[in-house]
Formats: C-alpha cells, sequence, structure tokens
C-alpha cells in the first residue's frame, strides 16, 4: 500500500536502491549551553545517554564504533548495504573546523560508510564550516539535522536551549543556499506549549527550506531539570496517550507540505532513563504500523490541509 506521508526511509530506498542505517558516533562534542559559552546544564529535557545505543562511547575510536555499530545492526537489517555515521550527541559542529574535517573523514573512510549525518544546533554553524560540507557532499551523502524543537521563543528559552528562532531561520536559509541537505528536529509536548502552538509550528515548518523534518513527544528523563519541573508544576505538562498523540500529529501532518521527508513522528527511550512509560513498552515498528492504520481511518495524508 502506498504511504499517505513521505517516508525518509523510502526516500532512500527509492534513492540508492536499498536501505542506509545509521550507525550513532559520539565524538566527545559538548555545547555552548553546557560549557559556559552561553549558560551551564543544557536544555532542560536533555540526558544524551538515552537517546544513543551502548557502542557510541567517545573513549572508543570512530572506526571502532562503526565497526560495532555494523554488527549492532546487522542482525535486525540484513540486507542493508551501506551505512551512515550519524554524528548525534550533543553539537557536533561544536569545534574548529580542522577537528570537524578530521573526524568526518575518519568516518567517510570507512569501505561501508555512504554518507554523514551532523546532528548540531542552529548557532553552531557558520558560512566556513558549511562552504567545507558543501564540498563534502560533491562526493558523500552529507546530512545536517539542526536541533529547534520549538518555533516559540519564549519556549526556547525557557528550556535553555540558547538560540531563537530567528537563529535557527539564518542557519537553515545558509545550508539551503549551499545545497547541502538538511532536515529539523522538534518536540512535541514541551512545557506550556498548546495544540494551536503545535498547528502554528507545522505553518512555520513549511516556510523552512529544510528537506527532512523529525518529531518527538516530550518524554521526561530522569534526573533532569525538566523532571523537576514537571514535579512542581505539573500543570504546565500535558501528557498525551497513544492515541491521543497519532491524532495529534496527523493533525500536524496535514499542514505540512507533501514534499517534506517524515523522518520520525515518536520514539521511546529505554524504559530505565523515565519514571513512566505511559505507552508501554512499544517498538518504532509498531508506531508506524498504529500512524498507518488511523490515517487510512481518517482517509487523509501529509499536506491535505496545505
Amino acid at each position: 500500500m502506498e504511504k499517505r506521508y513521505n517516508s525518509f526511509v523510502g526516500y532512500f530506498r527509492q534513492k540508492y536502491g536499498h536501505r542506509l542505517q545509521k550507525i550513532v558516533i559520539d565524538a566527545g562534542f559538548t555545547c555552548p549551553n553546557r560549557d559556559g559559552t552561553l549558560s551551564r546544564g543544557g536544555c532542560t529535557f536533555c540526558d544524551n545517554a538515552a537517546f544513543h545505543p551502548g557502542y557510541s562511547v567517545a573513549s572508543k575510536s570512530i572506526a571502532t564504533q562503526i565497526e560495532e555499530g555494523i554488527e549492532f545492526h546487522r542482525g535486525r537489517y540484513r540486507n542493508t548495504l551501506e551505512y551512515l555515521a550519524y554524528f548525534q550527541p550533543y553539537s557536533n559542529t561544536y569545534a574548529p573546523l580542522a577537528r570537524l574535517q578530521s573526524l568526518y573523514e575518519e568516518a567517510l573512510s570507512h569501505k561501508d560508510v555512504a554518507g554523514i549525518v551532523i546532528g548540531t544546533r542552529p548557532d553552531c554553524v557558520d558560512g566556513e564550516k558549511l562552504d567545507y560540507l558543501a564540498k563534502l557532499s560533491e562526493k558523500h551523502i552529507v546530512i545536517i539535522e539542526y536541533g529547534i524543537e520549538s518555533c516559540k521563543n519564549e519556549t526556547l528559552s525557557h528550556i535553555n536551549r540558547g538560540h531563537t528562532w530567528e537563529q535557527a531561520e539564518e542557519a537553515v536559509r545558509m545550508t539551503a543556499e549551499r545545497g547541502i541537505m538538511q532536515g529539523a528536529h522538534f518536540i512535541i509536548g514541551l512545557p506550556g506549549e498548546t495544540r494551536d502552538d503545535f498547528m502554528a509550528m507545522a505553518d512555520k515548518i513549511n516556510g523552512l527550506p529544510i528537506d527532512t523534518v523529525k518529531f518527538h513527544q516530550l518524554q521526561i528523563i530522569k534526573g533532569t531539570a525538566m523532571e523537576t519541573e514537571a514535579r512542581e508544576h505539573p500543570e504546565r505538562f500535558v501528557t498525551y496517550s497513544l492515541d491521543e498523540y497519532i491524532d495529534l500529529f496527523i493533525d500536524i501532518l496535514e499542514r505540512l507540505r507533501p514534499d517534506l521527508y517524515i523522518e520520525r513522528f515518536a520514539g521511546e527511550v529505554p524504559p530505565r532513563f523515565v519514571n513512566s512509560t505511559p505507552w508501554g513498552l512499544i517498538r518504532n515498528t509498531e508506531l508506524l504500523r498504529l500512524l498507518d492504520k488511523r490515517l487510512e481511518e481518517r482517509n487523509t495524508y501529509q499536506g491535505r490541509l496545505v
């Protein structure tokens, strides 16, 4: 059955004829809102250990992480022929260009790595770095994934993000001008945000010259500042059941332009990092199946209301 939304996995299969699996790389970066440049403590929701696998450890070499990552994924994705080195934890352009070149090119030198995906912040790129990545993209797959999280400056300040929506717009514009493939990440359910905010977010996303978009529902991670806030001010938070969240996401999806590739719409961290798992223990494949089912029940699709 044809998908009712533009799947990013489908993009790779169509363009390259097979799946390309990401291998998470921890290259030992930090963030300007952690090291004192802008702030300390990082984003109030953040514990990066909850979002990347055990083989991804900064003390290991890039080559070792790639080899262990391939072995990790081999059982689940047996038909994968090539991989993408995903520089994910923290801000992976937050270093001098010479260091970035060394890390990226080490990953690209592996025979099974077809490209790199770079997770970073909008305030951690500049023209020199983007020029280098544009040159690199002439021979390899290069994708920048900007963590933007919210379109509201009030929310970005509240969660100690350390950058503004306007900075995100500028970084995305500079990246698009150089022809680099790029995506953006947003969190649904940040404190104080409402359904109206999420619908307005869809309109703002449509105005960005991005190729992909990734969403996650807010998850309250143990030990974070947001866990303390949720305990002391529960009125700021909305907890969605799985059915409620899927319907909310479909409302957003209907408003997203149809050429955007949807990379993810939800995800679950390992249970040990949270105090509750309101959706139970559910795998991503089941989440996607439920999304497909609900789209069919509602007889709707990405971009219907654009």
